[in-house]
């Protein structure tokens, strides 16, 4: 509701001042002439009657910006759950993801929070399912590391070291596991992960259906060229990734030189001098989960690109075996943007095109007469899924809101019921179009009236870097959303 000291200096409240109540009765109320205060009320109750239908049309509401940044909490998070550690609401964590679609989740919980998001754990899981699932998981992304060491040891002998990215010392991994128990662990990351591996099923048959399609994965070995070829861009990826992560993860950030340099030569990350101590070990955690991945995943590999979205999840998951299952939940949907025949993007340029179409004929056509509607111009977003173009706090609260639909579907959640949250916006698995295509929107004025070429749209889509507003680009994607989902889903 509104609050009663905020008014403007002609003394009607506006957005974020007096009750709708108090500002009909206050305008009744004035020392004004008859004239003056029968216009004055007809123009508040036609304001308030905007403002009240408007919203129960599920339209945006002047309340909602508010609402969205009331993340989960740890508070509210600990209320979930029963004594057991299942959900206490009895309908698949209904509750939970209400909230996190409203306004994601605070940071001090997302080493929990994110794993249900991403579906390394079921929504109907107890503690003790959870745990044993996380030991699963451990022994599987053992397994998976080995296997790159003996990858990289075939490489090492059929390559010239300056092909193969040098040789990784097993006596020094060794060493660095009997280290992890040491005081100097100023991260909880567990060492071990960095030298070992697991099979490339994933182990948890409740809520990971394709369990058979996976476990296909573990004869299909890529070859030793491929990974050779992929190992060297997984590192000149990881030592060029910047250090927007390092106020989101103070253990990280203050890990030892030695703890660090150790790390680095276990994994055989090579020229990182120029970084410091922090960065090399977020560089070498980079390589060990996504030489990790490119054994699971061999169809897909490695391509520039996923680094960047593993790099908040390395951030917030301290541990490499939880890091990477929580990768390979969120590679279920964004794998497509890495296949070499581009399907999965064209799909999704499609959609936002669609959108556009949809929602504004007159921006659409003015994409058509420039050969843009195809919408290339954003292509940068929908395959590192807005990671540029927001700030590292932005990325984590669209990707947790993203997550929430997806999970949400994932459980088989309908439609109905959501039929009272989030003004009636169903769940889609496809929320990050809606905000690229909003993105565009904002900027129709513009892109109508001044660029005369698809380039230009391209350089404009490439500057928005720092200049979203995150609630509010889910705000008009909601919308969309709300408007459009039925007549885009009919179409594809």
């Amino acid at each position: 509701m509104f609050n009663s000291g905020n008014n403007s200096p002609d003394g009607i409240p506006r957005s974020g001042g007096g009750t709708a109540g108090e500002f009909f009765w206050a305008v009744v109320a004035a020392p004004q002439n008859r004239t003056a205060v029968a216009v004055t009320t007809l123009a508040g109750i036609a304001v308030f009657a905007a403002i009240f239908f408007k919203s129960i049309r599920g339209g945006k509401s002047p309340w909602s910006h508010r609402r969205r940044q009331q993340t989960l909490t740890l508070q509210q998070w600990r209320r979930l759950f029963t004594p057991d550690g299942r959900f206490c609401d009895g309908d698949g964590g209904i509750q939970f993801l209400k909230i996190v679609r409203s306004g994601g989740v605070d940071p001090s919980i997302r080493p929990e929070v994110w794993p249900f998001l991403l579906g390394v754990y079921d929504l109907n899981s107890s503690k003790e399912e959870r745990d044993d699932i996380k030991n699963q998981n451990r022994k599987k992304y053992e397994e998976l590391r080995r296997q790159c060491l003996q990858l990289l040891s075939s490489s090492n002998e059929s390559l010239k070291p300056e092909e193969s990215g040098e040789t990784v010392g097993k006596g020094d991994s060794r060493a660095l596991v009997q280290d992890s128990e040491s005081p100097d662990s100023d991260s909880s990351v567990d060492p071990q992960s960095v030298i070992q591996a697991s099979p490339s099923s994933e182990g948890q048959e409740k809520n990971q259906p394709s369990e058979e399609k996976r476990t296909e994965l573990q004869p299909k070995q890529p070859a030793t060229e491929d990974f050779a070829t992929w190992q060297r861009i997984i590192r000149v990826d990881a030592v060029r990734a910047n250090a927007e992560w390092i106020p989101f993860s103070p253990s990280q950030a203050s890990v030892s030189e030695d703890r660090a340099r150790g790390y680095a030569e276990a994994v055989g990350l090579k020229d990182y001098d120029h970084l410091e101590p922090c960065r090399i070990f977020h560089a070498a955690r980079l390589v060990a989960i996504l030489e990790a991945y490119a054994i699971y995943d061999p169809e897909i590999g490695y391509c520039q690109g996923m680094s960047d979205l593993l790099s908040p999840i390395i951030t917030v998951i301290t541990k490499d075996a939880e890091a990477f299952w929580c990768f390979v939940g969120f590679m279920k949907k964004a794998r497509h943007n890495f296949r070499l025949d581009e399907v999965g993007i064209q799909r999704q340029l499609n959609i936002v095109s669609r959108i556009i179409k949809c929602k504004d004929l007159h921006l659409f056509r003015h994409l058509e007469k420039l050969q843009a509607e195809d919408c290339f111009f954003v292509y940068r977003m929908v395959v590192v899924m807005f990671r540029r173009e927001l700030t590292f706090e932005q990325t984590m609260r669209l990707w947790e809101v993203m997550w929430a639909d997806q999970a949400a579907i994932r459980a088989g959640i309908s439609k109905s019921a959501w039929s009272m949250i989030r003004q009636r916006v169903p769940p889609t698995e496809d929320l990050l179009l809606y905000a690229i295509a909003a993105s565009v929107l904002q900027r129709r004025k513009l892109i109508i009236e001044r660029y005369n070429s698809m380039d230009e749209i391209l350089r404009e889509c490439n500057s928005m870097a720092g200049q979203l507003d995150v609630w509010k680009l889910l705000d008009d994607a909601h919308e969309l959303v709300m408007n459009l989902h039925d007549k885009i889903e009919t179409a594809l």
